[in-house]
């Protein structure tokens, strides 16, 4: 499973949300997710991540995790809109 997430944060809430990502992301390799590739514009307004796991059930493990829930007011601070899109390899 291949994913996009495209994050769109105001710049009064990019602190908190880069806090928010410092903390969750570590948390990936347990539940076999790959951070593959992190893009961030100059400002850390736009942000956006190419991120694999290795089932569905991980990545809803990873979803239900409550380390991860434990920062979640530091997204709700940061006010991100995020995207998520599932992607296939094309040949």
């Amino acid at each position: 499973m291949t994913f996009v997430l495209i994050a769109r944060v105001p710049s009064d809430g990019v602190a908190s949300f880069q806090a928010y990502e410092d903390a969750v992301l570590p948390l990936l390799s347990e539940f076999g997710g790959l951070l593959e590739r992190r893009l961030r514009n100059s400002d850390g307004t736009i942000e956006v991540h190419i991120v694999s796991f290795d089932s569905d059930q991980n990545f809803q493990r990873f979803r239900s995790d409550p380390r991860r829930a434990s920062f979640a007011h530091l997204l709700e601070a940061s006010a991100a809109s995020i995207e998520r899109f599932a992607m296939t390899d094309v040949a």
